[in-house]
């Protein structure tokens, strides 16, 4: 595939800087700390602000009402919106359930659920990860009996990001006791307002609450709300991961690392000089941009390989996804590493009381936080050596 830079790419990026500088209300800017979402009436706003443009689900071919943006043009258009503190989208609904609805779902399934989505209104969660069934995934034991039109749900989910606040739930279940474990497997969307379901709340370790453990006693679920054939949620999973894989990539975060550390390479003292003049920080902040760049290469060539239905996909995409993550955490980690005695602090986040206005407390803030976080990206979507056996069987096939 071809590499070379979009002429047109820089052109992009200024009309997206104009709308932003246009169109993004002063009260709504706030720079969000990475993994957390914005309150779910400024995700509201912003989507119909968003949808007045066209530009209401950035990641969207345009046969499904997307705009139809290159891979290029939406990792700038995410770039520019996190740079200006714009508030979140509902991500597991735009890129990943969206997908699904639009690739699998039947017309009445797209008609109650798509505009609700487009329009902000329904958030969403994911019912996938269970106790001893998160990076073997096919090994959940979330059951769905059928019972007329209906099934009845009992089972536990865990880490289900944003459950106390979402809508509704797509959610992986076994319809098939006696199957092979991938073969039992269905996908059913639930609303969370359905009696028998239970949500509590986790607190992680970066301090915030956007995790929780979900448990379904006896919920009855129309058979209608099942996405694709009974038994058929194995394959529409692996299509989900595969979206899944490339957000997890989180590119315009890496890049964000890199102007973090360049704006701490000349701020941050080492004694008498700027720390950029250490030559073991100018060689790893050197190595991290080749790094970033070579993701950059990585995200579009998953990309091109799924839009070619290519059966190399799937395993370019496992490999995005270690290759990614585990940057994420070793950037996340230097970022505060390079705040020398300010990064053994905890200042306040983005969105918390006002933190002092000192340059290396204003660029340390929620930073700690972060890197707790990011401790988690090699986890969540599936782990690295889960992800590490697919390229490995991948390329025994080859």
């Amino acid at each position: 595939m071809d590499f070379q830079p979009d002429r047109n790419l820089e052109a992009f990026r200024q009309n997206v800087r104009t709308f932003l500088r246009e169109r993004l209300p002063a009260d709504l800017v706030r720079p969000l700390r990475t993994g957390t979402r914005s309150a779910r009436e400024d995700v509201t706003r912003w989507q119909r602000i968003l949808n007045e443009q066209g530009w209401g689900t950035p990641s969207w071919p345009s046969e499904h009402g997307g705009p139809g943006w290159s891979v290029q043009e939406r990792l700038v258009f995410d770039e520019e919106c996190m740079n200006a503190g714009a508030p979140t989208q509902d991500g597991g609904a735009q890129k990943l359930l969206g997908p699904v609805l639009n690739a699998f779902g039947t017309p009445e399934q797209k008609a109650a659920h798509l505009p609700l989505l487009l329009s902000g209104e329904r958030q969403w969660c994911q019912g996938f990860s269970e106790p001893g069934s998160g990076s073997d995934l096919a090994s959940l034991r979330t059951r769905a009996d059928r019972d007329g039109d209906h099934y009845v749900v009992n089972g536990q989910k865990i880490w289900t990001s944003y459950a106390h606040r979402a809508d509704w739930i797509f959610l992986l279940v076994r319809t098939d006791q006696e199957a092979k474990k991938q073969a039992g497997i269905s996908f059913l969307l639930v609303d969370m307002k359905t009696p028998g379901i239970t949500v509590r709340p986790i607190r992680s370790i970066d301090d915030c609450h956007h995790l929780n453990e979900t448990f379904f006693d006896n919920v009855r679920v129309p058979v209608s709300n099942r996405v694709g054939a009974e038994g058929e949620g194995w394959s529409i999973t692996k299509f989900l991961l595969n979206n899944e894989h490339a957000s997890t990539a989180d590119l315009p975060v890496l890049r964000r690392y890199l102007k973090q550390l360049r704006s701490l390479a000349v701020l941050a003292r080492d004694g008498a000089s700027p720390l950029i003049e250490r030559t073991s920080f100018a060689l790893r902040l050197a190595r991290f941009e080749a790094e970033t760049n070579a993701i950059a290469m990585m995200v579009q060539r998953v990309a091109a390989l799924e839009q070619d239905h290519s059966p190399a996909a799937h395993a370019m995409g496992s490999i995005l996804k270690v290759r990614a993550t585990e940057l994420q955490q070793q950037m996340s980690a230097f970022v505060v590493e390079s705040l020398g005695d300010h990064g053994a602090i905890a200042y306040p986040g983005p969105q918390e009381r006002d933190a002092a206005t000192l340059p290396m407390q204003e660029l340390g803030r929620g930073l700690a936080n972060e890197m707790f976080f990011r401790r988690a990206s090699t986890i969540y979507g599936g782990t690295s050596e889960v992800q590490r056996t697919i390229v490995a069987r991948a390329l025994f096939q080859f």
